[in-house]
C-alpha cells in the first residue's frame, strides 16, 4: 500500500488550450474525410489502422446484439451444459426445446463472440469467454438482471433528461426510492417490501465475491480485532472474512429487513458467536460502536454526494482514534488514465435513480473533508470491479 497525501494527488489536466484545440479541429477534419479514408484502405502503412477502428466502431454498433447473445446464452443454460461435455446441436435443440434453425443462429453468434468454442464432430464446447460465464453464478446473476436495464436504456436519450417516471431497475433497489414513486415503478408488484429487499440482497449476493476476493487478496485484516460492515446486505462479505481471518469479530449494519438475513445467513454458517447484525439506517441512525475498522462496500456509488458525506462523517464519529475506514467499489478512472467499465457504471447507476461513479481522487477528498487521514489506495488484481481506498482516524471529531 502506498499512503498518499490528498495534496500531493496530481490534479486533472486544465482546459485545452487554444493551439491545442486548433490542432484537435484539424484532426477531425482529417478522420472524416472520405478522400483520406480511401487513401488510408491502399496505403499499406495506414490500412490496418483504418481497418481496427472500422471494427471498433462496428463493434460499438452491434454492442447490444452481443449482449443479447450472451443473455441469451445464459437464460438457455447452454454454456452450462457445454461446459459438462461438447454438445452437438440436435441435443442443444433437445434440451432448450428451440427449432434447430433458430439455435444455430445463437451458437453460430456465440461462436463468433468467443463464448463458444468448436469441437470435432461439429459439437460445441466453452469458448475463453464463456467460461467464466459458466463457473461462477454471480456472473450469471447480474447477465440476467441486466435485461432490465436494457428495457431502462431502450431511450437513452430520455434517460438523460433528468428525474422523471422511475424505471424498471429502480425496482431492484428499494432504498432508492420513496414509497410512493415504487408504486409508480410498479416495482415488484405482488412483492412486500421485505420480499423486495431479500431480492436485491440475493443479487449482491450473488455477485459479491469477486469484490470479497479484491479485498482479501490486497488487504491485511491481522491487526484488526472488530470489523463493522456497513451497509453489508445479507453478510456475504463478512461470513468469507470470518473464515479468513480467525481472530476477527464481525459487525454486520443495515436495513432493518436486511439485517435479518444476515443474521439468518451467519446462524446458517455457525458464526453466531463471532458474528452479528444490527437494524438501522446510516443516513438516520448512529452506527454501533466499538469496531476499529469500518467497511464502506459497493455503498457510496449507489448514492448522492450528500449521503455520501452522511456516511463518511458518521463513520468517522463510530471509530476510536486510530481506527481505519476501508472503502470498495467500482471507480471511474482519473483524467489521465485510460477507462475502464466507466461508460457501463455511469449509465447502471442513472437507470438506478440515485449516485454516481467517482473517482479514487473525488471520494479520497470526502474521505478527507469528514476528518480521515493517511489516505491509500491500495493496489488490488482486478481494478476493473473494484477499487480500494483506506483512511485513519487519527484525531477526534473535526471541528
Amino acid at each position: 500500500m502506498k499512503t498518499l497525501d490528498l495534496a500531493s494527488l496530481p490534479q486533472a489536466p486544465g482546459h485545452p488550450t487554444p493551439v491545442r484545440d486548433q490542432i484537435g479541429a484539424m484532426v477531425d477534419r482529417w478522420m472524416t474525410s472520405a478522400s483520406l479514408y480511401r487513401w488510408s484502405l491502399t496505403n499499406p502503412l495506414t490500412r490496418w489502422v483504418t481497418r481496427r477502428r472500422a471494427r471498433q466502431v462496428f463493434d460499438l454498433m452491434a454492442g447490444f446484439v452481443y449482449s443479447q447473445v450472451l443473455l441469451a446464452c445464459v437464460r438457455l443454460r447452454i454454456l452450462e451444459a457445454v461446459a459438462e461435455r461438447p454438445r452437438s446441436l440436435e441435443e442443444l435443440a433437445q434440451s432448450t426445446r428451440l427449432p434447430a434453425a433458430g439455435l444455430q443462429r445463437l451458437l453460430q453468434s456465440a461462436l463468433a463472440l468467443r463464448l463458444l468454442d468448436l469441437r470435432s464432430q461439429g459439437r460445441y464446447g466453452l469458448g475463453p469467454l464463456g467460461a467464466p460465464v459458466a463457473g461462477y453464478a454471480g456472473i450469471r446473476a447480474m447477465i440476467e438482471h441486466h435485461a432490465v436495464l436494457y428495457q431502462d436504456m431502450q431511450d437513452p436519450v430520455a434517460m438523460l433528461q433528468g428525474p422523471g417516471q422511475p424505471g424498471a431497475m429502480a425496482q431492484y433497489w428499494p432504498y432508492t426510492l420513496e414509497p410512493g414513486a415504487q408504486a409508480a415503478a410498479g416495482a415488484g408488484a405482488g412483492l412486500t417490501q421485505a420480499d423486495k429487499y431479500a431480492r436485491y440482497s440475493n443479487l449482491m449476493s450473488a455477485s459479491q465475491p469477486f469484490v470479497v476476493d479484491e479485498i482479501l487478496a490486497s488487504y491485511r485484516f491481522d491487526d484488526h480485532r472488530c470489523v463493522l460492515d456497513v451497509g453489508g446486505g445479507q453478510g456475504t462479505f463478512l461470513s468469507r472474512l470470518a473464515q479468513h481471518a480467525t481472530q476477527l469479530q464481525v459487525h454486520l449494519f443495515d436495513l432493518p429487513d436486511v439485517a435479518k438475513l444476515a443474521e439468518a445467513n451467519f446462524e446458517r454458517q455457525g458464526l453466531q458467536a463471532r458474528a452479528k447484525a444490527t437494524p438501522g439506517s446510516f443516513l438516520h441512525d448512529q452506527l454501533p460502536r466499538g469496531a476499529d475498522l469500518v467497511t464502506l462496500i459497493r455503498v457510496a456509488h449507489d448514492h448522492p454526494d450528500a449521503d455520501v458525506r452522511t456516511v463518511l462523517a458518521a463513520i468517522f464519529e463510530a471509530l476510536p482514534v486510530g481506527g481505519t475506514l476501508l472503502l470498495a467499489e467500482p471507480m471511474a478512472q482519473e483524467p489521465e488514465h485510460t477507462p475502464q467499465g466507466d461508460a457501463y457504471f455511469h449509465f447502471y447507476l442513472l437507470a438506478m435513480g440515485a449516485g454516481r461513479l467517482r473517482t479514487s481522487r473525488e471520494l479520497m477528498a470526502m474521505m478527507a473533508d469528514a476528518g480521515f487521514t493517511h489516505l491509500e489506495v491500495v493496489p488490488n488484481p482486478m481494478p476493473l470491479q473494484t477499487q480500494i481506498l483506506v483512511g485513519r482516524k487519527s484525531q477526534g471529531l473535526p471541528a
